[in-house]
């Protein structure tokens, strides 16, 4: 059991691979035999008081209400998918999706392969439950427009993750079959529960279009949804996906279920990539970066740059290299500028010059998200180029 009276995380100087349990930070590539910088980390910190009584909890729907999917299918493409729904005054159709090169997935390599997993499924699914080299979380909530994947394990023993029908300051409630534990999405952190306390480590993740993940990825497979995968449910949970539920609510002033938002720097829904690290807390919103080609600053004493790559991807990664902190420069939408090197917006990947082959260490494990949504578990937080 892991309990703590309050959840702050704490900087920590660890080295490779993928963060540990008490650890939300930067990570290196697991994506080819490419050199990564040194390590750092990026935590986020909240100073949530732990366990969460359910009764401070927001009942937004029934335990797996939001069916997770639990044995996923894939192809590559939604090619061929006819699925009989039916609509809300009880008259049955046949649905016939389709990916479009706009429509957004999170993207996740292991093991050399490519997946990507739709939001237009992820919509009405939430939790994603796979097993791509090792048992993986894909999760994502469209009331906070936040993506988080995760390795698939609760005290090392792989288990099943669902819906809890909870939200906690607005944001997914999550459930593991192991423990009935629950688990804040956007924290990764079990917060009620035998696992109080206890943290999923994370795992690097893309929130992109789905044409900018295939072009990059020609060989990715894509989640297909059910009847082809199975969900919690069972196989007869069936949606139009074509039809977003939550259509008009990212361009609203609405927060989650309801609740108020003071804060005239932003939209409460514009999108931002947050950075924490040394105390400090920042918020990058997109249109910001797109202006600016690049970001070249420094959070809490972690040199950073932040970009936008291809389908408007948010991306930030740590801009220091066996100690010698690069400044990058992007006077077009090609490849960044560095130390000699020419490096890929979407990876941190550098080619040709001093620096090939070698890849930026992520400034953040954690998706770009709705602007509201970081405030909520960042509430002192600055927001970039605001006064």
């Amino acid at each position: 059991m892991h309990r703590r009276r309050a959840l702050t995380l704490v900087s920590a100087g660890l080295t490779g691979g993928l963060a540990g349990c008490l650890n939300f930070g930067a990570v290196g590539s697991s994506q080819g035999p490419m050199s990564t910088t040194e390590a750092g980390v990026n935590p986020a910190t909240s100073d949530v008081d732990l366990p969460i009584p359910e009764s401070e909890l927001v009942r937004g729907a029934s335990k797996d209400g939001i069916p997770a999917i639990t044995q996923p299918a894939f192809g590559s493409d939604w090619g061929g998918l006819a699925i009989e729904v039916r609509n809300e005054f009880g008259v049955e159709y046949i649905s016939r999706p389709r990916l479009d090169p706009d429509d957004r997935v999170i993207g996740v390599v292991r093991g050399g392969a490519a997946r990507a997993y739709p939001l237009k499924l992820l919509n009405w699914h939430e939790i994603v439950n796979d097993a791509f080299d090792g048992p993986l979380l894909v999760t994502y909530c469209p009331l906070c427009g936040s993506a988080v994947t995760a390795v698939r394990t609760v005290d090392g023993e792989e288990t099943v993750f669902g819906v809890s029908g909870y939200l906690f300051r607005n944001d997914l409630v999550m459930y593991d079959e192991a423990t009935e534990s629950h688990w804040s999405q956007i924290l990764a952190t079990a917060i009620n529960g035998p696992e109080t306390g206890a943290m999923l480590d994370l795992v690097p993740s893309t929130l992109t279009t789905w044409g900018g993940w295939r072009d990059d990825h020609p060989d990715t497979r894509v989640l297909r949804p059910p009847p082809e995968s199975n969900t919690i449910r069972g196989r007869e949970v069936r949606r139009d996906y074509d039809r977003n539920p939550y259509a008009g609510y990212e361009v609203s002033g609405r927060i989650g279920l309801g609740g108020e938002y003071e804060d005239d720097r932003l939209h409460p829904k514009a999108e931002v990539i947050g950075i924490r690290h040394g105390g400090v807390a920042r918020a990058y919103p997109l249109e910001a970066v797109k202006r600016a080609g690049v970001i070249n600053d420094d959070v809490g004493g972690l040199p950073v740059i932040v970009t936008v790559a291809a389908g408007d991807n948010l991306v930030a990664f740590q801009r220091s290299v066996n100690g010698t902190v690069l400044t990058f420069d992007a006077a077009t939408d090609e490849p960044l500028e560095a130390g000699g090197s020419r490096w890929e917006r979407a990876t941190g990947e550098a080619f040709g010059g001093p620096y090939a082959g070698t890849r930026l260490r992520r400034a953040t494990n954690r998706s770009p998200m709705f602007f509201f949504a970081w405030k909520e578990f960042n509430r002192e937080t600055e927001v970039y180029g605001a006064g």
